[in-house]
This record gives C-alpha cells, sequence and structure tokens, in this order.
C-alpha cells in the first residue's frame, strides 16, 4: 500500500535542502544509485515510490534521522497537534543538525 507522505516528505526535503532534481540526481550516483529525473519526479508526484534500499539512502542525503516520525508511521508529531508552521519549524531544525545548539540555547532548552 503506498504512503502519500512518502511523495509530500521527498519533495520538501528536497527543497529544505536546496538541491535542484539534477542536483539529487547526482547525489544519487555518488551512492552508486543512477536514477533518471523523471523517476525522482514520479516520486514525489506519488505516481511512484522509491523501494526501500532507495528511501534510506535518500534519507541520508537528506539528513533524515526519525524516519518512521518524518513519513507518518508514527504519530508523535500528530500528538502535539502542530501547526504548519511549527511543522515547517521542525523539519528546517532536522535539515540542520548543525545549528540545533544555537536553536537549544535560544531557547534555553538544557
Amino acid at each position: 500500500m503506498k504512503n502519500p507522505n512518502i511523495s509530500k516528505v521527498l519533495k520538501a526535503y528536497r527543497k529544505l535542502n536546496h538541491y535542484s532534481v539534477n542536483d539529487l540526481v547526482i547525489k544519487l550516483e555518488e551512492h552508486k544509485l543512477p536514477v533518471a529525473p523523471k523517476t525522482i519526479y514520479g516520486w514525489e508526484s506519488g505516481q511512484t515510490q522509491p523501494d526501500a534500499d532507495t528511501l534510506l539512502i535518500l534519507c541520508k542525503i537528506y539528513h533524515i534521522e526519525n524516519i518512521l516520525g518524518t513519513f507518518g508511521y508514527t504519530s508523535s508529531m500528530d500528538d502535539f497537534n502542530l501547526s504548519e508552521d511549527e511543522r515547517k519549524l521542525v523539519l528546517h531544525y532536522r535539515v540542520y543538525p548543525d545549528m540545533h545548539k544555537a536553536v537549544k540555547k535560544l531557547l534555553d532548552i538544557k
């Protein structure tokens, strides 16, 4: 069964990482996974989905650590009733792990 979140998340994270489709093609080739741009468009439009191994490589490229939660297989984010702005903040936080220390300091989180 297809997960409709996969296409949305893949497109959002590609944009959050400031990658064009061609940039992603190059990144995937670096991981010994040659794909055509139309394949990526297919994933992002929901027409097809990457296999599990490819999805894991995409998560590595996009710095996605909480794979299950990010793709909606757990309801931890929904438990908090996050607004769309709050969800975007969380996504950006995940994309920029080098900024975690600064964000925690700014918000006085220990």
